[in-house]
Order: structure tokens, then C-alpha cells, then sequence
């Protein structure tokens, strides 16, 4: 795994995550103790207003920013991010009102819904051969376990020497290192979206893309997945830990730290299971192992005697690890088997977006539903969310998810570029080449357009503009 790192642009990418992440991890806590200075017993709205803020830049920025990132320098938008995540960072300690708490929590969010999916876009051009950008996703899910464990620890001991405000300044000075490491690598330049789109249509592209491809589809139900196991994990440890098992703090931190032992286990474990199983045997299968997690701590909290609760919370909390970790590490991969080169940055920023939707749901839920339904029928009613999203992803996704895929265009010019290899059927033009959606190609072709099956038909008429394709009926032949 760590062979990817002998790529100096690639190591010097890393390290500015690496380091960005260690002043995220300040920030957590920082900003915890800034909100009990400010509103004492109410630290714990603030800080969940902050958390909503944060996931609503999350979905309403990311889509915005990848349009107009898309076509900008990557290097200056990364630079820029960090810049601004820098100076929000900074002014943190100075604030006086809580106003002024979710006013910059919302620009240094904003600021992160652009570097996310701009990063995630670059490393495959960075690492292009398949191998490499798997053995980064394992690295990157890797620094972001390492950075929840280690990061309040790192935390704990900093304010041995410094206050909470300290925190915030080394926080900015991770982000303006990260800053300077961006700016020291030299990236590819990035393939230039297709023209001719702008406003709300460049804003939703990769949401048309998301919403046009099965696999994809596909992802955003396991994202839905992830989504309740996580929520589940980082809303409501504390109160079944403390309250229902009767601990103190430390076994807090150590529930948590199990579910992040989970997912740097699975980290390990992914680049080999991705290259032997693929993305479908790798993610499907984590879907409902989320699923089986969240039923297993159900069952516990209803009916494990006493002394099997713990551990049992604990071997539950170490497979959600897992689970999420094996979604998560995949999906970069999908995103980029699923759009052209022009088309990645828009595609990514689509994936921030939904999948931090999901969670736009999950925490208010995961939060509301224990004191309404108790314990083991919340966490049963997480199970069977990720249960009917993984299974929705299981029909979703075709188990015969080929790069080539055969389709006839039937309003394209018999004389258009892109059809130098059909040959003529029917009323269309049919040929096969590595499918995704774009201008040419609005829509996934219809199962059972393969070649020699069954009796020939006229391909069905389009009723969209020039471009649009439709797929043979299903036994059609070709």
C-alpha cells in the first residue's frame, strides 16, 4: 500500500490531507470547549447546529463549487480552499455570540465542500493505473480513522501547555501547511469539461450522471447505508454506553475507538478484496454487513444478559467500521469507471453532496427516535433502513456490469463522428464502445441489447433532442 507513496506528487498530496486532517481533529475539540464558554448547557445545540451547518454546505455548496471548479485550476482552488479554512480557523478564537460560531463553521465548510471533491478528482490523474488509486483510497480512509483516534488525544495533550484557543491556531496552521504542499506538487492539468452548459445545468451534472448510471444509483442507497450505521455510531454511543450499560467516559472512547479499529482493518483489507471481488462483490456485501451490525447491537440491547452486552456492543461497533470503510474506499473507484475525464470533478462533488445528504437525515433521526421508540427499537429501525437500502442497491446495480456496452443511436446523423464504426438498424445506428453518460449518451441503455439475441425489432423512437439514445427491447436482437 505504502508503494504509492514513492510518487512525489501523490506523497505530497497525502501529507497535505495527512496534516489537514491533524487540524480538523484540533478544531473537533476546540470548537466543543469554545461552544461551553460561550452557552454552558447549551454547548450541546450549538454544537448540533453546527454539525447541521456544516452538513448544509456540505450539500447545497459542494455541486455549486464543482461546476465552477471543474473549468478553474486545480491547484488554485485547492491553494484557495485552504486558505480560507485557514482564515476562518483563525478568527475562531476572537468570536463572541454564537451567531458568529455558525457563520464561520458555514464558510470554513464551504471552503472544504470545494477541496474535497477537487482532491478526489486529481488522484486518479495523479495515480492513473486502477491499482495505485486503490491502494490511496485505502490510505486516505487510513489517515481519516487515524485522524478521529489520534486527534483528540493529540488534543488532550496540547492543552496540557495551551488553551482551547491554541487549538484553533494550530488548526490554521495545518490548513496553510497543507496550503504550501499543494502548491509544491505539480499536478495534471485537468481535462476540460463539456462547453456549453452553465447556471443550474453545470450545477447539476454530476447529479444527472449519478441519477442516468445503475451502479451509481446504486451507491447512493449504500451511501444511505452508511449513513444510518454512522449516525448510529457517532450520535447515540454515548447514551447507550453511559446509560444503558452504565460506563464511564473512557468506555465511550473506547467503543468509538472499536469502530475505528474496524474501519482501519477493512482499509488494510480493501485493495486486495477490490482487485479479487471487484467494486459490486467488495460494496454489496458491506452494505449488509451494516445492516447485520446495526440488527446485532439491537438484538444485544433487548435481550443480552449484563456481562454480553459490552462486548457485544463492541463487536458490533468494529463491523460498522468495516462496513463503512469497505463502501467508502470502493466508491471513489465507481466515480471514476462511471464518467469521462472532464466529467470527474462535477461527479465527485455530486458524491460529497448526496452522500453527506444522507447524513442530513441520519444524525436528526438517530438523535429523535431513542427517546421516542427507546434503544432497541431505534437501532432495529436502522437496521432495516440499511437492510432495505443495501438490498435496494443489490437490484440496483446489475450483476453483469460490463465497460462495453452495445446501444443504437436513433436521432444521430448517420454521418456524426461519433458513429464511424455503427452499422446501420432499423431507423438507428448501432455500435459498442466503454458506456457513460454524456451529451451523447443522456441515458443507460435498457437491458437486452446485446448482440445475437433473439428476433430483430425496429429501435424505439427517441422523443429528446438530437443526442438522446435508446437501447433495443429487451430480446431484441442486434
Amino acid at each position: 500500500m505504502l508503494k504509492v507513496l514513492s510518487n512525489r506528487t501523490y506523497r505530497r498530496l497525502f501529507t497535505a490531507q495527512a496534516v489537514a486532517l491533524v487540524g480538523t481533529g484540533l478544531a473537533t475539540v476546540a470548537l466543543a470547549l469554545l461552544a461551553y464558554d460561550l452557552a454552558g448547557g447549551a454547548a450541546g445545540t450549538v454544537l448540533g447546529t453546527a454539525l447541521t451547518i456544516k452538513m448544509v454546505a456540505y450539500v447545497a455548496v459542494s455541486p455549486l463549487i464543482g461546476a465552477a471548479a471543474g473549468r478553474l485550476p486545480r491547484r488554485a482552488v485547492l491553494v484557495w480552499a485552504d486558505l480560507v479554512r485557514a482564515g476562518a480557523a483563525a478568527c475562531l478564537p476572537f468570536v463572541d455570540a454564537v451567531w458568529q460560531i455558525y457563520a464561520l463553521i458555514f464558510v470554513l465548510q464551504a471552503a472544504s465542500a470545494a477541496f474535497t471533491p477537487v482532491f478526489q478528482a486529481a488522484i486518479p490523474d495523479v495515480l492513473p493505473a486502477e491499482r495505485d488509486h486503490t491502494r490511496a483510497l485505502a490510505l486516505s480512509r487510513l489517515a481519516y480513522d487515524l485522524e478521529s483516534l489520534l486527534g483528540p488525544v493529540l488534543a488532550a495533550a496540547l492543552l496540557a501547555f495551551t488553551t482551547f484557543q491554541g487549538l484553533f491556531a494550530g488548526t490554521a496552521a495545518g490548513f496553510c501547511a497543507s496550503a504550501l504542499l499543494v502548491l509544491a506538487s505539480a499536478l495534471p492539468k485537468a481535462a476540460v469539461p463539456a462547453a456549453g452548459e452553465s447556471g443550474w445545468r453545470a450545477a447539476t451534472r454530476g447529479m444527472r450522471i449519478f441519477s442516468a448510471t445503475p451502479r451509481l444509483r446504486a451507491l447512493l442507497a449504500l451511501n444511505a447505508a452508511v449513513a444510518a450505521a454512522t449516525a448510529v455510531v457517532l450520535v447515540d454511543t454515548v447514551v447507550i454506553v453511559r446509560d444503558r450499560i452504565g460506563l464511564g467516559e473512557d468506555a465511550v472512547a473506547a467503543a468509538l475507538a472499536c469502530y475505528g479499529a474496524g474501519s482501519m482493518a477493512a482499509a488494510l483489507g480493501a485493495p486486495r478484496l477490490l482487485e479479487e471481488r471487484g467494486d459490486r462483490g467488495t460494496a454489496l456485501p458491506a452494505g449488509f454487513l451494516l445492516a447485520g451490525g446495526l440488527a446485532g447491537a439491537a438484538a444485544a440491547l433487548a435481550a443480552a444478559p449484563p456481562a454480553a452486552l459490552w462486548p457485544a456492543l463492541l463487536g458490533c461497533w468494529a463491523l460498522l467500521g468495516a462496513g463503512a470503510s469497505l463502501v467508502l474506499t470502493a466508491a471513489p473507484r465507481l466515480l471514476r469507471r462511471s464518467c469521462a475525464e472532464g466529467e470527474r470533478t462535477a461527479l465527485f462533488a455530486a458524491q460529497f453532496s448526496l452522500s453527506h445528504a444522507c447524513f442530513l437525515f441520519a444524525y436528526p433521526a438517530a438523535g429523535w427516535l431513542i427517546p421516542l421508540l427507546g434503544l432497541p427499537a431505534a437501532l432495529g429501525l436502522f437496521a432495516v433502513a440499511a437492510l432495505a437500502a443495501s438490498a435496494a442497491a443489490t437490484r440496483l446495480w446489475p450483476a453483469d456490469d460490463p465497460r462495453s456496452v452495445p446501444h443504437v443511436h436513433a436521432r444521430l446523423p448517420a454521418d456524426h463522428p461519433h458513429l464511424h464504426d455503427a452499422r446501420s438498424e432499423g431507423a438507428g445506428r448501432r455500435h459498442e464502445h466503454e458506456f457513460l453518460i454524456d451529451d451523447l449518451h443522456p441515458r443507460w441503455p435498457a437491458p437486452g441489447g446485446r448482440a445475437g439475441r433473439g428476433r430483430r425489432r425496429p429501435p424505439r423512437e427517441v422523443p429528446e433532442a438530437p443526442g438522446a439514445i435508446r437501447a433495443p427491447r429487451a430480446g431484441r436482437g442486434a
